[in-house]
C-alpha cells in the first residue's frame, strides 16, 4: 500500500509487459498476510484479484514487497523468501496468469525475485 513502491511497481509492470492499465491489490504487508492463515484476509485478497483476472483480463500477477516495509518489517532477504513462499500460495489459486515476484530495494528500483509462467502452472495442475 506505500505510495514509494506503487510508482515503480507500475512503471515497470507497463514496460515488461507492455500494459496500459496495472490493477493494484494492496495491503500492508502483503506477504505477511498472505501467509498469516487469516482466511478471511486470504479470501478477500483472492476475491479482488479474481475481479482483476476475470473481469478486467489481467493475465500477470505480481507479487511485491519493499525495503522499508513497516506493515512487514523483515530484511530483505527473508522478504524476497516470503515473496517466493506466497508465490507458491498463490499457485494453488487456480489462476490462469504468469505469478512474478518482484522487490523493491532501496534505490526504489524493481528486482526480479522469482517467477511462474502460465505453462508452467498449467503443467502442474495436470
Amino acid at each position: 500500500m506505500d505510495g514509494r513502491v506503487q510508482e515503480p511497481v507500475i512503471q515497470w509492470m507497463k514496460n515488461r509487459y507492455n500494459a496500459k492499465y496495472v490493477d493494484s491489490v494492496t495491503e500492508a504487508g502483503p506477504n505477511k498476510v498472505l501467509l498469516s492463515n487469516n482466511q478471511d484476509k486470504i479470501d478477500a485478497i483472492i476475491e479482488r484479484v479474481r475481479v482483476s483476472t476475470d473481469k478486467h483480463g489481467s493475465t500477470v500477477l505480481a507479487i511485491a514487497g519493499h525495503y522499508d516495509c513497516a506493515g512487514h518489517a523483515v530484511d530483505g532477504e527473508l522478504k524476497k523468501a516470503r515473496i517466493r513462499e506466497s508465490i507458491e500460495l498463490i499457485s494453488t489459486w487456480g489462476l490462469d496468469v504468469e505469478i512474478i515476484g518482484l522487490y523493491v530495494n532501496d534505490q526504489w528500483q524493481v528486482e526480479v525475485v522469482d517467477g511462474r509462467a502460465r505453462e508452467q502452472l498449467q503443467a502442474k495442475a495436470q
